[in-house]
């Protein structure tokens, strides 16, 4: 049950993230960026959309999801195994997608993006309580 209140608290902190990068896209307004001033840089980089839909859209979308499957899964909210999956396949996944576009900050558009290292990290943090609880 701890690891599930993590996950969901890590959500949580996503979605703040997420929808901070959100609102300042739509009002055409540059991020803070308390490290450096990258920000822009590979906010605004071609690799900032999957086909036509922004990265902060996905990462906000994903982790609603992950928020309300893990809120699902607390309050047993149908099958348990099912939820599990689900739960653990998305968190790969967001995973996966967030080492990749890490790689491209590094080795593609040669800056860093102090809101996208640390929406990694938040991703990373689930994968790791994840894969080393036994009961999630």
């Amino acid at each position: 049950m701890t690891a599930l209140a993590l996950i969901f608290t890590l959500s949580a902190v996503g979605i703040s993230e997420t929808m901070y990068l959100v609102r300042k896209r739509i009002a055409f307004e540059k991020p803070i960026c308390p490290i450096g001033e990258n920000c822009t840089v590979v906010l605004s980089s071609k690799y900032n959309k999957l086909f036509i839909i922004p990265n902060d859209m996905l990462g906000l979308l994903s982790y609603v999801c992950t928020a309300v499957i893990s809120a699902f899964f607390v309050i047993e909210i149908g099958p348990s195994t099912l939820w599990q999956t689900i739960l653990t396949i998305m968190i790969l996944s967001m995973s996966l997608a967030s080492m990749f576009l890490t790689y491209l900050q590094w080795r593609v558009i040669h800056a860093w993006c102090f809101w996208c290292l640390m929406s990694a990290c938040t991703i990373w943090l689930m994968a790791v309580i994840i894969l080393s609880s036994k009961s999630v």
